[in-house]
């Protein structure tokens, strides 16, 4: 079955995280247009800083008086959740901090964040999918008037590599296990989870919504289409679509794009700036097949599907999915992608021409003002960078993390050097964007940065 990508007929609204209705030209929408407009030949350009924040230079955690990332002049930030920290649940903040977002409820911001674990001693909380399973979520209450987390907890456990997710209109994160395997106690992993903003999971397998290596997805909030993306070569893009929006429980239809172009499955792995797509989408049969060797991406190629390279991060923004593949490209550095459920057309915003540009980005967000930021999940020095509103690459933040010899007071973080470990999880206070939340995942720090946003283009 191959489904047309069709305009909405419900009016599109921006929920979570992307900018005001009537604003101007969005970053990623200017960069489009840049890209059209030189017949898919145009080329990024990495700003050694921000045009408006300016120069990195080393800035002291407020928490800990380490120098543990570099960040323009006048902006600041605070450290919480350190692995193996206690949390108000009297359990150790679990490590491999990753995928994250954060919902605004009262005074308050409640962030959900993911712990990509692959091996421990199993599940961390008594409500949990499989006792051997070592990941899941922690919850973490922000109080953004104050300045100070006041609140961490366990939300959700015994499942294994949640690597990211996303948040969903009707204020839940869905968690996502990026791995395909079978522990010894029989529990097949490759699952989606939704968790609440309060309390924990029931620790349920969203199985509809396909078992694969997930990795992120972005919800469109008009429709309650959920989008999601692959770690894997080739990965498929996905799309589920609920039987009742707003109820994941309810079931629904899987189902993975295609391009448009010949016959069979199309491949986009070296792709470059500027390239458009036509689209349709075409229904995955088994999205939870019971033979281990039949897997959905393999499905949706026979059908047509389009073929990426490791489809990592997602995020509805701007009324578009973004989307990161980490490693597709001519250089294979990465690529950026917009879907538009209205038109159903898919374009690449830009190919990182080679590694000093970007190299290999991953999770990827929007603020409320429209402004994009990307992680870095390279080799060498980890950034976090920004996208101005002409196209323009700039690194916004360097991780300098080096641990001293005595280690972390109150944690089990060890004394090294941490300076290339990934940036995740970046996610910007929804209301009004004074706050943006990130992770980095070694040795497994939170850290809340606020500054003068809204000098730049973030």
């Amino acid at each position: 079955m191959t489904t047309p990508s069709t305009p909405s007929s419900v009016g599109r609204r921006t929920v979570l995280g992307g900018a005001a209705a009537g604003a101007a030209l969005t970053p990623l929408a200017a960069l489009g247009a840049r890209a059209q407009g030189n017949g898919g030949g145009h080329q990024m350009r990495k700003r050694p800083h921000g045009p408006d924040y300016g120069p990195l230079h080393p800035v002291k955690d407020e928490t800990t008086g380490l120098e543990l990332i570099s960040l323009p002049r006048g902006f600041e930030y605070i450290s919480y959740g350190w692995t193996g920290s206690i949390m108000d649940d009297g359990r150790p903040t679990p490590g491999a901090h990753d995928g994250m977002a954060a919902f605004r409820q009262g005074d308050q911001v409640r962030l959900v964040r993911n712990h990509e674990l692959r091996s421990g001693d199993g599940a961390y909380h008594p409500t949990h999918y499989d006792p051997t399973g070592p990941g899941g979520t922690t919850t973490i209450v922000f109080d953004p008037d104050a300045g100070k987390f006041v609140e961490s907890y366990a939300s959700l456990a015994g499942t294994a590599v949640n690597c990211a997710g996303g948040p969903t209109p009707w204020g839940t994160w869905l968690s996502c296990e990026e791995t395909f395997y079978t522990s010894e106690t029989g529990q097949r992993h490759g699952y989606v989870f939704e968790v609440p903003t309060h309390g924990v999971s029931s620790a349920e397998p969203l199985t509809q919504m396909g078992r694969f290596v997930h990795e992120a997805v972005a919800v469109d909030p008009s429709t309650g289409i959920v989008y999601l993306t692959e770690d894997a070569t080739p990965s498929g893009f996905y799309r589920f679509l609920p039987n009742r929006p707003g109820d994941l429980d309810a079931g629904g239809e899987l189902q993975m794009l295609r391009i448009e172009r010949g016959e069979g499955s199309y491949v986009t792995y070296t792709d470059g700036t500027g390239e458009r797509y036509q689209t349709s989408w075409v229904t995955i049969d088994e999205p939870d097949p019971a033979d281990d060797g039949v897997r959905t991406v393999q499905q949706g190629i026979a059908k047509g599907g389009a073929q990426f390279a490791r489809l990592e991060g997602a995020w509805w923004g701007n009324d578009v999915v973004n989307i990161v593949s980490t490693s597709g490209g001519p250089d294979e550095n990465g690529q950026v992608f917009t879907y538009d459920p209205r038109t159903g057309e898919l374009v690449i915003l830009f190919a990182s021409p080679d590694e000093t540009v970007l190299d290999n980005p991953d999770n990827i967000c929007v603020s409320p003002r429209g402004g994009i930021v990307l992680c870095e999940d390279g080799g060498g020095d980890s950034y976090l960078h920004g996208l101005t509103t002409d196209g323009e690459i700039f690194p916004f933040a360097r991780n300098e993390v080096v641990i001293p010899r005595s280690g972390m007071a109150g944690s089990t973080v060890e004394a090294g050097d941490y300076r290339t470990s990934e940036w995740c999880g970046s996610t910007f206070e929804p209301k009004n964007g004074n706050w943006l939340f990130v992770n980095i995942q070694t040795p497994g720090i939170t850290l809340a940065i606020t500054g003068p946003w809204r000098k730049g283009s973030l």
